[in-house]
């Protein structure tokens, strides 16, 4: 078993493959492979925080997959170099996962100067998977200087990614007024910037009609910071343009946060987030491997479903298992 000194050599001088065995190392659901990954990111932490964090979320077939390509793409020919957390779906039924992001950004993967790792979500809430926090730190140990999640889509809970990042991009196409209907208003409150793709062709007019109504709906929003108006942009992923408007807003946000003080704020209370978010796992874990519980779980869960046993009472009495044994 390769030590933490060789994950970590590794992973700081960018070999991707090394990358790629210790993002596969903290995913893993064994308790020593979780302990080690635990070691390795303190050991690591040091050299995070350098990377613009960006989500992409949006509405299915809103074109997610060809947005990040053309965007990465460009990034790179900027000089920039690019990590894509993309977090497929998962099977509620057998736990697998699609996987196809790859194969949806075939120049990406080609190019040197970016990295994706497509990993199944697991049916975790909020769009991304168990370790995406992890592993965009891992990205950023690596030297990569922009880290894109790419979140399943556009749902109720589709806001976990709000959490982990600097800067949250709603992705949509036309038809704003229809769509509006099947979009939470908690992810327009979200949203850093809202961006209309599929800007081209006969689309061009819709596109632009779509970006003043969603213009005039933020406008009569609370905005969460004085500091950032979001902007409504438009672009086509296909032409790429527009692209370097979706990018020029990025820097402004970062910018102006950066001088305020408010992204390093905003980044230590997304941390707090995350310890209350480990917690609340362990806990759960824990719930799940005592002795006591565990014998006893199987005969609740069936006098609940049975209807003999309220589920209030169901969980006060398994809750009160782990300090009485």
């Amino acid at each position: 078993m390769e030590s933490l000194t060789f994950y970590k050599d590794g992973i700081l001088s960018g070999d991707r493959r090394i990358l790629a065995k210790a993002i596969t190392l903290i995913e893993s659901r064994l308790a020593d492979h979780r302990e080690r990954g635990r070691l390795l990111l303190e050991e690591l932490l040091p050299h995070t925080g350098r990377a613009v964090r960006l989500g992409i979320t949006g509405v299915p077939g809103v074109g997610k997959s060809t947005f990040i390509e053309s965007f990465g793409m460009q990034l790179i020919d900027m000089g920039y170099k690019l990590a894509v957390l993309a977090v497929d779906p998962s099977s509620r039924r057998s736990g697998g996962s699609i996987l196809a992001d790859k194969t949806r950004m075939e120049q990406l993967c080609k190019a040197e100067q970016a990295f994706i790792r497509p990993s199944p979500s697991g049916g975790t809430l909020g769009g991304v998977a168990r370790m995406t926090r992890e592993t965009l730190l891992l990205c950023e140990a690596a030297g990569f200087q922009v880290v894109i999640v790419e979140t399943v889509g556009v749902g109720q809970n589709e806001t976990a990614v709000a959490g982990m990042v600097d800067f949250f991009l709603l992705l949509m196409i036309t038809g704003a007024g229809d769509d509006l209907q099947g979009i939470k208003k908690g992810i327009l409150e979200l949203a850093d910037a809202v961006v209309i793709n599929k800007a081209d062709g006969d689309n061009l007019i819709k596109a632009e009609n779509a970006r003043k109504e969603l213009a005039s709906v933020l406008h009569l929003m609370q905005p969460s910071t004085l500091t950032w108006t979001v902007p409504v942009l438009t672009c086509s992923a296909l032409t790429r343009s527009g692209l370097k408007g979706v990018w020029q807003a990025v820097q402004d946000y970062h910018r102006r946060m950066t001088a305020s003080g408010e992204l390093e704020a905003k980044r230590r209370n997304q941390a707090l987030e995350w310890m209350w978010s480990l917690v609340e796992e362990g806990l759960k874990d824990r719930f799940h491997r005592h002795p006591a519980i565990r014998s006893r779980l199987d005969r609740t869960v069936a006098r609940v479903r049975q209807g003999d046993l309220g589920p209030a009472t169901a969980a006060r009495e398994l809750l009160f298992l782990l300090d009485n044994p």
